[in-house]
C-alpha cells in the first residue's frame, strides 16, 4: 500500500510510520515539526530510503496537502494540535489546525481519489456525557475548544462520505501512551510527565483528588486499530467512528502507584516519592471508559495490551531513552 501519514513525526504518527515500513508499505510523512520531532523518524529515512519520504509541510497550506496526497492510496490523518489546556489558551490556532487543516486534507484526498481516509478522532468528543462506558452513538456537549474541533472533524467526514463518496473511518483515541510520547513541554501528557518527574525524584502533581479516571490505551493497540481501519473489506465497517481503547478504567492515583512500582524496579528510591495534589483542570472530563464492542464486531479488534502491560513496556522504554 502507498500511504500518507500526516503528523508522521509525532508520537502516534512515527509509530505508525515505523510499523507500516516494516510491513513493506510505501510511506510518505507530512509534518511541520511544530510538535513532531525529526529525530522520531530520521532513523526510518536511513533504514528505508526507497520506501519512506519525509515532506516538510503544513496541513493549513492546501498546496502542501495536494502535493502530499499525490500517488497515495490511503491517508492516515494524525496531524493535529492536541491538548485541552492548549486549546483553552489558544482556541484560534487549535481551530485553524484541527478544523481548517482537516478540511484541507479531506478535499485534497477527495480530489486525488484516495481510497480511504482514516483519521484520529478523540474521546474528548463525549464531553459532558456521564454515561459509562462510552458508546459511539451517545455523546454530550463538548467541554473545550479541542473537543469541538475533533467533533467537527467527524461531522465533516460524514458529510464528505454522503456528498462526494469519500470513504472514511474515524478512531476516537482514548489517552494513548507509549514509546516516543514526549515528556517535555508545557502540554506533555500525564504518563510521560509523571515518568519524568519520578525518574528525577520529583513529586508528580495530580489535578484534583486523583480519583478522575481514564481508559489509558497502549500505542500497539492503536496501531492494530489503524491497520484494521486501513485493510477492512467489510462494507458495514467503513464510514464509521470507533472507540480506540482497551476498555479498562484507571484512576490517576492508581496510575502513580503502578508507575512507582514499575520504576522502582530500576531505581528503588522512586517508591518513596509521593504525589502532590492541585486543583482540577478546566475542561477535563471526570471519567472516561470506552466500550470497544463496535470495533470488535465490525473490525475484528482485539486489543493485546492491558493498561498495566502497556505501562510496563512504556516504563522500560523511558528508562532506556530518558536517562
Amino acid at each position: 500500500m502507498k500511504i500518507l501519514i500526516t503528523g508522521g513525526a509525532g508520537f502516534i504518527g512515527s509509530n505508525l510510520c515505523e510499523f507500516l515500513l516494516k510491513e513493506g508499505h510505501t510511506i510518505k510523512c507530512l509534518d511541520n515539526f511544530s510538535t513532531g520531532k525529526i529525530e522520531n523518524i530520521l532513523h526510518l529515512a536511513e533504514e528505508y530510503p526507497k520506501t519512506f519520504k519525509i515532506i516538510a509541510g503544513d496541513i493549513r497550506n492546501f498546496s502542501d496537502c495536494e502535493k502530499a496526497v499525490e500517488n497515495v492510496d490511503y491517508v492516515l490523518h494524525e496531524a493535529a494540535l492536541g491538548s485541552v489546556p492548549r486549546s483553552i489558551k489558544d482556541p484560534i490556532t487549535t481551530n485553524n489546525v484541527n478544523i481548517g487543516g482537516f478540511l484541507n486534507m479531506l478535499v485534497a484526498a477527495r480530489d486525488a481519489y484516495v481510497k480511504r481516509f482514516v483519521f484520529a478522532a478523540s474521546s474528548s468528543t463525549y464531553g459532558d456525557s456521564k454515561t459509562l462506558p462510552k458508546v459511539e452513538d451517545t455523546i454530550g456537549k463538548p467541554l473545550s475548544p479541542y473537543a469541538i474541533t475533533k467533533y467537527v472533524d467527524e461531522l465533516y467526514a460524514d458529510v464528505f462520505a454522503k456528498t462526494y463518496g469519500t470513504e472514511y473511518i474515524g478512531l476516537r483515541y482514548f489517552n494513548v501512551f507509549g514509546r516516543r510520547q514526549d515528556p517535555h513541554g508545557a502540554y506533555a501528557a500525564v504518563i510521560p510527565l509523571f515518568v519524568k518527574k519520578l525518574m528525577n525524584h520529583e513529586s508528580p502533581v495530580i489535578n484534583g483528588d486523583g480519583e478522575y479516571s481514564r481508559d489509558f490505551t497502549y500505542i500497539d493497540n492503536v496501531i492494530q486499530m489503524n491497520m484494521l481501519a486501513l485493510t477492512t473489506d467489510n462494507p458495514a465497517a467503513v464510514n464509521q467512528i470507533y472507540n480506540t481503547a482497551y476498555g479498562e478504567r484507571t484512576t490517576l492515583n492508581q496510575l502513580v502507584s503502578y508507575l512507582k512500582e514499575f520504576l522502582s524496579e530500576y531505581d528503588p528510591y522512586i517508591k518513596d516519592v509521593n504525589p502532590i495534589y492541585g486543583p482540577n483542570r478546566a475542561g477535563d472530563i471526570p471519567h472516561s471508559l470506552a466500550c470497544v464492542d463496535k470495533a470488535r464486531g465490525l473490525l475484528g479488534y482485539n486489543p493485546e495490551y492491558s493498561m498495566k502491560d502497556g505501562l510496563r513496556e512504556a516504563v522500560k522504554w523511558y528508562w532506556n531513552n530518558l536517562k
